[in-house]
């Protein structure tokens, strides 16, 4: 608990950068993101971006696999598409991929990241140094617990997949 008598994990979410804070809505409640362009600039650049735009908006969540990572960020919903501005170049850093982390997902290619990314269930730390870490879940990782898998066997693949009702900034208002 902080010194206010709240969770640790709600004044972090307070005191966050509204500019690097993603605020991720879904059908089961608020995910607080906050960006790490410390970490990843051009990456981070790119989820504002798009986040702003309202591009994230409506968008399902085509791939979790429990224990793993829940996946989003394709408008098509395949694991294929993208936005329509360039992939980026890799920004791996010496980040550790662990429960809550987002990072972005990509092609066989390092260099193909454009609008996909992944929220970590668990301890990913096998991706460290391969996928860019662009930010952390701050609040709302019951949210994320909840989304809707499918299992290992199918890559998780989901029918009928939980989408993202809203994502904007922080600094876009809530």
């Amino acid at each position: 608990m902080a010194s206010s008598g709240r969770p640790v994990q709600v004044a972090q979410a307070e005191a966050a950068d509204p500019q690097d804070t993603v605020l991720l809505d879904t059908a089961h409640g608020r995910v607080t993101i906050r960006l790490r362009p410390d970490l990843a600039p051009r990456h981070a650049e790119r989820i504002r971006a798009l986040a702003s735009q309202g591009f994230y908006d409506g968008v399902v969540f085509h791939r979790v696999i429990p224990g793993f990572m829940a996946q989003t960020g394709d408008p098509t919903g395949t694991g294929r598409g993208g936005s329509d501005l360039p992939d980026l170049p890799a920004e791996f850093s010496r980040a550790t991929f662990k429960r809550g982390t987002v990072g972005m997902a990509r092609a066989q290619n390092p260099n193909s990241a454009n609008s996909q990314f992944f929220i970590c269930f668990d301890d990913a730390s096998f991706l460290d140094g391969q996928y860019t870490v662009i930010g952390e879940v701050i609040a709302g990782m019951e949210a994320v617990d909840r989304i809707k898998a499918g299992t290992s066997a199918n890559n998780g693949a989901v029918d009928n997949p939980d989408k993202i009702v809203r994502m904007r900034l922080a600094s876009d208002g809530k």
